[in-house]
């Protein structure tokens, strides 16, 4: 993993930022998803969100 984060006079974890931009891609990803009445496909939406944002944060993990 990369460097804490100097945020207000504290450190932050580089897992934070991750969280907080897959959060940021993942409502990118909703609204995409609700376009495409993704829910439809699914039978537990909320659950596959929560899937779909565990992926993206350990992509996000992995790559960067």
């Amino acid at each position: 993993m990369h460097e804490d984060i100097h945020v207000g006079g504290g450190l932050v974890t580089a897992f934070v930022a991750y969280a907080l931009a897959a959060f940021v891609i993942l409502i990118i990803l909703r609204f995409a998803f609700a376009r495409l009445r993704f829910s439809r496909y699914v039978a537990n939406a909320p659950l596959a969100e929560a899937g779909l944002y565990v992926c993206v944060l350990a992509l996000l993990i992995a790559f960067i």
